[in-house]
């Protein structure tokens, strides 16, 4: 299975209601498709997000590293010789996280074609379902308390909730979306860098006082405070979440050696594809560190990459892959099936996508 083409398009899915969090807000998914296309005819179905606040990739980046340096690496390759691939692919240009995933994510497409299983099999197959969380924006108190008793009533019994813009009133919210939505519901609280360590300590330390149960904290300070994630996470009972502290093998074992979190968030755009994502699910289960598994604002591709990934590996006990859930359209066919909070895995070969538009 030879690698012929790769070729790039966009595409444009708004959203149900705009997304917000400390760092930006969004309207719509506008994100860039990846294909690759092997010499007897077989696809490959890739995504990136251009995230600048959090990867520094803008579609611009992302269109030109994977046209003017990718594409012509890899093109000539064969699939099958995955490890020689993927050495190719990160080794041909750096950082560029974002482009690198979506490349990695249709060579894993076509692989798993190659090997005739879902991908999911292929990688492990530890259980053919799991379940997500779904993202409650940060906004006004009123407003947070809809949008989570709504996303209660659509079946979801984990909640992730967006604060780190107002310090001490984020606990007002989270009170109050406590309140509404009672004690059976998970809360996963997600500050996106907000907070200064001494803040998130004092914030999160009155949450526990109030008897405000959390599953954990994600990313409570800015993610290259390493010395201040490891303070908050001494200071406070509820597990810390590192996520953009985390891109890397060396991020992951940095934070794992000083005890600067009690869980990784792993995000394909941050560690630049499955192949990356799979040493950190190494590292961890090394350790004993149990990991999460994220998404940035992604669509059906990128996060059914994602969703196989969970689905292989059981150190991922944690799945935030509400991307799907979060548009207000599916234009793709095929790949796993989003129901509400649960995801189960398809059982066509790959991915399972089989159509995406502007392909054909």
């Amino acid at each position: 299975m030879r690698i012929v083409k790769i070729e790039t398009g966009e595409v444009n899915i708004p959203l149900v209601t705009p997304f917000k969090t400390a760092l930006r807000t969004v309207d719509c998914v506008n994100d860039i498709i990846v294909r690759i296309v092997t010499e007897d005819g077989q696809e490959g179905f890739g995504e990136a997000p251009p995230t600048a606040v959090i990867t520094g990739d803008t579609k611009a980046s992302v269109k030109g590293a994977i046209e003017e340096f990718i594409a012509p690496n890899l093109v000539g390759m064969d699939i099958e010789n995955l490890d020689g691939v993927m050495e190719k692919l990160h080794g041909c240009i750096l950082k560029n996280t974002s482009a690198k995933a979506a490349v990695d994510m249709a060579v894993y497409d076509l692989f798993a074609k190659s090997c005739k299983k879902p991908l999911y099999k292929v990688l492990g197959g530890k259980r053919s379902e799991i379940e997500t969380d779904l993202t409650i924006s940060v906004n006004g108190i009123d407003e947070m308390v809809k949008d989570s008793l709504r996303a209660v009533d659509q079946g979801f019994g984990i909640l992730k909730i967006k604060v780190g813009k107002e310090g001490l009133k984020d606990v007002e919210r989270i009170r109050a979306i406590r309140q509404a939505v009672g004690p059976s519901v998970r809360l996963r609280i997600d500050a996106n860098q907000g907070w200064s360590p001494k803040e998130a300590v004092r914030i999160i330390r009155k949450m526990e006082d109030l008897g405000i149960e959390m599953d954990l904290v994600e990313q409570p300070v800015n993610a290259h405070d390493f010395q201040g994630m490891r303070y908050v996470t001494s200071q406070v009972y509820t597990p810390i979440l590192a996520d953009e502290s985390v891109f890397s093998v060396e991020d992951a074992i940095r934070i794992i050696q000083k005890r600067a979190a009690d869980l990784i968030n792993i995000k394909l755009m941050k560690t630049g594809g499955i192949y990356q994502a799979l040493k950190i699910c190494g590292i961890a289960e090394s350790f004993g560190v149990e990991c999460m598994i994220g998404c940035m604002l992604e669509s059906k591709i990128a996060v059914s990459a994602a969703a196989h990934l969970a689905a292989a590996k059981g150190i991922i006990t944690r799945a935030d892959l509400d991307g799907p859930s979060l548009c207000r359209e599916d234009p793709y066919e095929g790949g796993p099936v989003y129901e509400g909070s649960k995801i189960y895995m398809n059982e066509a070969y790959g991915l399972g996508i089989t159509r995406v538009p502007g392909f054909f």
